[in-house]
């Protein structure tokens, strides 16, 4: 059990002003794994004062020692690497088999890509009579989310390192212990005090003061387009900048030419990886209706191959829901679906076999899909699938855009050059061709209520600069 009472504030771990603990609860076996500490407004501000205390020395401070750690915190995470994705596996639920490469090790790669663009903040440009430079914004809260807790937290925390601005932290309250083990490696390298500061609690007091406060410059926040809007409204009178990664409802466009084996397979998995609660899921699968026969049988066969159970089972594709509100919340929407007329291929809302225990969900597939039913429009954070007939590609792409969101989406096509084309007329912030990678050093967000703002990469440390031009 991992149990912390202090908070991290000014380079050192210090008592809450707030009072009570938070449980932390394994989603897989129902049981207690850890506790933290419960900050109020009182500790928002200590850490603010200590964030914008620290911020003219760090600011100033030459990008190869800013560089130097990143790269030290990034020996840091490797070294404890398994540490981190088992304490990750027992508060998020995710299985082994997937948390290291996905939680941990990815996230590492992109703290590390950021040692080398750190130099980019003392690049300058000549425009006539004047200097363009670039300055770091200042104190940044970062409001972190539960589904992929690290790896949200390292797209905010290196790209902030590297532009030279000082930060708090608010972890979210259902996964928040790998932000007080990044906290011990952050103790560890002697970052200057006052440059990463963590306040845990709800969002309701810790993310809402931290939003509204006059001193923070800058809020980044990863959850869901509801929670978004509201941290935008309470950032409003102060007139900060906002940088918003929020909900998704991605299409996966599949053509005739395909390999529709590849594809379905690939698209299935990519729902289920995370039980569904990634917000860049391909929950939307269109298919041709020439071949959406095939692609039903072939979903279902994928779906149901796929083990759900134990995440210490190295066999389990499938672990539980983070939580039993979230878990309520995706069994809903199941029986939502099937009120709506909806078929249910496959999955539903009875509980896997022999799990009796734990917040699981079935994968669940829906044929005969309508794209303005609820299922295909709101973004359920579970492990269901919704397979979406289409007439020609036209419609395919219209279909695909006729939604809310625009965080990600997908093509798979015959050729790669087919693929791109149809790429180019999806409105999202990435889209993926033909099963291809994530990529740490391209940039990651939305277009509509997905959300503003890019993470990664040289435009993710751009949301961390103000731009000067110097008359000279």
């Amino acid at each position: 059990m991992s149990t912390y009472t202090h908070l991290y504030i000014n380079g050192d771990w210090v008592m809450p002003h707030g009072s009570g603990v938070a449980e932390v609860i394994n989603p897989a076996t129902e049981a207690i794994t850890g506790h933290v500490p419960l900050g109020d407004e009182r500790d928002v501000e200590h850490a603010v004062t200590a964030a914008r205390r620290a911020f003219p020395n760090w600011s100033r401070t030459p990008a190869s020692e800013r560089a130097a750690y990143i790269l030290a915190l990034g020996q840091q995470l490797k070294a404890r690497a398994g540490e981190m994705a088992a304490l990750i596996t027992a508060e998020l639920g995710m299985p082994v088999q997937w948390c290291q490469s996905v939680q941990v090790d990815g996230p590492l790669e992109g703290l590390l890509s950021y040692a080398e663009i750190a130099a980019l903040m003392e690049q300058q440009r000549e425009v006539g009579n004047s200097l363009v430079i670039r300055e770091a914004v200042g104190v940044c809260a970062f409001i972190n989310p539960w589904n992929y807790p690290l790896h949200q937290l390292i797209g905010k925390l290196a790209p902030a390192l590297a532009a030279g601005c000082t930060v708090v932290v608010k972890p979210s309250q259902e996964t928040p212990l790998h932000a007080f083990l990044l906290a011990e490696m952050i103790d560890a390298i002697g970052l200057p005090a006052g440059v990463f500061n963590l306040v845990s609690g709800p969002g309701a007091k810790v993310g809402e003061a931290l939003a509204r406060h006059p001193d923070v410059d800058m809020v980044s926040f990863t959850g869901s387009t509801a929670a978004g809007v509201r941290v935008s409204m309470a950032a409003a009178p102060t007139v900060k900048r906002v940088c918003l990664e929020l909900g998704g409802k991605s299409p996966f466009l599949i053509t005739a030419d395909a390999d529709l084996g590849a594809a379905v397979r690939h698209g299935v998995q990519d729902v289920m990886i995370n039980s569904g609660q990634t917000c860049t899921a391909l929950t939307r699968m269109l298919i041709p209706r020439s071949r959406y026969a095939e692609a039903l049988e072939l979903a279902r066969a994928e779906s149901e191959s796929l083990k759900v159970g134990d995440p210490l089972d190295p066999q389990s594709f499938l672990g539980p829901m983070c939580s039993a509100s979230q878990r309520r919340t995706v069994l809903d929407y199941i029986r939502v679906g099937q009120q709506e007329g909806a078929r249910l291929l496959s999955g539903g809302a009875s509980l896997p076999a022999g799990l009796e225990r734990g917040f699981y969900v079935r994968p669940t597939l829906f044929a005969e899909v309508a794209n303005g039913m609820r299922i295909a429009q709101e973004e359920i954070f579970g492990p269901v699938l919704c397979l979406l007939p289409y007439e020609d590609e036209e419609q395919a792409v219209r279909l695909a855009n006729e939604s809310p969101f625009g965080l990600s989406s997908a093509v798979w096509a015959g050729t790669p050059a087919r693929a791109l084309e149809l790429a180019r007329g999806l409105r999202a912030g990435q889209c993926f061709v033909n099963g291809a990678a994530f990529n740490y050093r391209a940039p990651f967000g939305g277009y509509k209520q997905s959300g503003n703002g890019r993470e990664w990469g040289e435009e993710g440390l751009a949301e961390f600069v103000e731009t000067k031009a110097i008359q000279c």
